[in-house]
């Protein structure tokens, strides 16, 4: 299916593939206009009740510990500058642009809804930095993804009102300056626009996004190599029966042994020890790929699910009940559910590389490998192989497994104690990023060990769809024959994994599992 390339955001039912399109293709995307008529009513909601002598949380109040105090109807608009620059106390490196659209995506998405009391102009001012490739400079870190990501959402509405910063042509510039080239004016808050806007999981939710698209592919380039790693070690095929899978019944499972067995399909490598090898039964990193790297896919899928949901949802705090006219304080800001979902990832993550990693170390080792030179190099002893680049592999493994402690376990009292459990779930999803790295190096490892250890089995070859993806690799990375640096190779492959380009030069989507069952 093509990927759209100008998507209308309806709030409410955006799909994660539009996302992904919009992340990943960078298609253009639009809100749907006709948001704006709820978008004004909240807003009108809002204006009345910052009139009024009522108290009314962030709109004639103070924020979090300081909500009993009030604020003066004419004091209104300097509260929410006032909190806007009060909380823009973000540290660290720059999000990446990528993640800064899908961030603006995301909370265009949720003040679309109608239910923040934002005006429509604000939503419309986050357009014009789409269409004009304003990406505000926001800090990665600060946020303990509850009250919403406060600090790092803070840059981003910072930019609104003639501060902060904005990435523009490959420079930091002052957002003043770029808004100023582009003839837009800074836009003076009204009632609660500040807090809407620093309000909500975004931050956390576009890292999470992120690091989900991000595994899927390298789960699905993982079955690739661990396919490619079955045939160089002569691996049984028979644990991949439907049969067995379908007796458990758990659909991850049986995606993830239907792909391996459409991957191995024709092999003429199998072919050659199906009748009179002698072994019962293989490793588990082998035998057992459908039960772990199933689970895997089970997991990404509850995962996309919920982030799916999250994506759409309004997350800011207080919310405006159109149809009842009515302003209501809650919690939606808390990122539990985002939290709970990036540590789900780093699981899977965690796992996949582990499983990975132990097919590596049982490629290279003479007492397992069924007949391969040891560390796969023609001539072991004067040559060392791929002695290391396991080594490499084990250390990569045993840092994802380190990062894969859940964030979400880890509150921490803040602000008074007004905000008494917090998820931390911005840093859950922004560790993804560095499990990702970590992991497409150990399956590029692995394809290379394993392209290598299919290689040393001629004249028997793998299976035509294997064969193509051995020619892409050695498109990039030729046979290793004698000793040289591998650290380029291992990164190029990498390289490969993370673009898609490893399961592409299988041409064919169907022999890969999708994200929906």
């Amino acid at each position: 299916m093509t990927a759209e390339k100008n998507i209308i955001l309806n709030p409410g039912k955006v799909s994660l593939s539009q996302l992904k399109a919009v992340f990943r293709d960078h298609a253009t995307c639009q809100l749907n206009e006709d948001c704006e008529q709820r978008v004004n009513a909240a807003a009108a909601v809002v204006a009345k009740a910052a009139q009024g002598s009522n108290a009314v949380y962030g709109i004639n109040t103070g924020f979090g510990k300081l909500a009993s105090q009030r604020i003066a109807p004419d004091q209104t608009t300097q509260l929410q500058r006032n909190l806007i620059l009060s909380h823009c106390c973000g540290v660290g490196e720059p999000l990446e642009r990528d993640v800064v659209r899908l961030i603006i995506v995301l909370k265009l998405i949720s003040l679309g809804r109608g239910a923040s009391g934002v005006r429509w102009e604000i939503l419309q001012r986050l357009q014009a930095y789409l269409e004009l490739d304003l990406m505000p400079l926001i800090p990665a870190q600060g946020s303990v993804g509850a009250s919403g990501d406060l600090a790092p959402l803070a840059h981003l509405a910072a930019t609104l009102i003639g501060e902060g910063e904005f990435f523009h042509q490959g420079q930091i510039r002052p957002a003043r300056e770029v808004l100023e080239d582009f003839h837009l004016s800074p836009i003076e808050l009204g009632p609660k626009e500040g807090l809407g806007l620093i309000n909500g999981t975004q931050v956390s939710c576009a890292l999470a996004l992120k690091g989900l698209f991000d595994s899927w592919r390298l789960l699905q380039t993982a079955l690739i190599s661990g396919a490619m790693s079955a045939d160089a070690l002569m691996a049984s095929t028979a644990p991949f029966h439907a049969g067995i899978q379908n007796l458990r019944g758990l659909q991850g499972q049986i995606d993830a042994a239907s792909s391996l067995r459409e991957l191995l399909q024709d092999s003429i490598i199998r072919e050659s020890h199906r009748e009179d090898d002698e072994r019962v039964q293989d490793p588990y990193s082998l035998r057992c790929q459908p039960q772990v790297m199933g689970a895997c896919i089970d997991l990404l899928r509850q995962v996309a699910s919920t982030l799916e949901i999250e994506a759409n949802a309004v997350t800011d705090n207080p919310i405006v009940l159109v149809e009842e006219g009515v302003i209501v304080s809650g919690g939606n800001f808390h990122a539990e559910p985002v939290a709970f979902a990036a540590d789900q990832i780093a699981l899977a993550l965690s796992e996949i590389g582990s499983i990975a990693e132990r097919r590596i170390a049982t490629a290279v080792d003479p007492a397992q490998n069924y007949g391969l030179p040891a560390f796969l190099t023609p001539n072991p002893g004067l040559n060392s192989g791929f002695m290391i680049a396991e080594v490499t592999s084990a250390a990569l493994m045993a840092e994802n497994k380190q990062r894969a402690m859940p964030c979400s376990v880890d509150s921490t009292p803040t602000s008074a104690n007004q905000e008494d459990h917090v998820s931390m779930a911005c840093h859950a999803a922004r560790r993804l990023q560095a499990m990702n790295d970590n992991l497409a190096h150990i399956i590029a490892v692995e394809l290379l060990i394993a392209c290598q250890g299919i290689e040393l089995r001629a004249p028997s070859s793998t299976s035509p769809a294997l064969c193509r993806v051995i020619n892409c690799i050695r498109e990039h990375v030729p046979m290793l024959e004698h000793d040289r640096i591998l650290s380029g190779d291992m990164t190029r492959i990498a390289d490969l994994v993370r673009s898609g380009e490893i399961t592409a030069a299988l041409q064919s989507k169907d022999l890969l599992p999708a994200f929906t069952s």
